[in-house]
């Protein structure tokens, strides 16, 4: 299996988007659609499925496929507006996990899907 950092996939995606001249097309807004866009390809898959249907997805060459490559779209984009924008996904993460830590207390929430308010 190949295990990319994402440094390295963030600058796999700026030198193809450089190879064909796209900066001038990926504004913050613009990246912000495609991030959407895309997501939604991924979630249009899933829409009206059963469970059963959804596991089925995973055994299935065809079917899997195209989430992944609809995953990958999404990637894509998140990437690339983190390296337009310079910002530093690992930074970022971190510190999210860290805020939805203290939302979150694992005391208060194990086990449970509730909304920060909820608890």
């Amino acid at each position: 299996m190949n295990e990319h950092t994402v440094k390295e996939l963030m600058e796999t995606v700026k030198n193809f988007c450089e190879a064909r001249d796209w900066d001038q097309f990926h504004n913050p807004k613009d990246l912000a659609i495609g991030i959407s866009t895309e997501a939604n390809e991924l979630l249009d898959i899933f829409r009206f499925k059963s469970e059963e249907e959804m596991k089925q997805f995973f055994t299935d060459h065809k079917k899997r496929e195209h989430i992944e490559e609809e995953l990958a779209d999404t990637l894509f984009f998140v990437l690339r507006f983190a390296q337009m924008n310079h910002i530093d996904l690992g930074a970022i993460l971190e510190k999210k996990i860290q805020k939805n830590g203290e939302k979150y207390p694992v005391e208060k929430i194990k086990g449970k899907n509730l909304k920060y308010n909820e608890i």
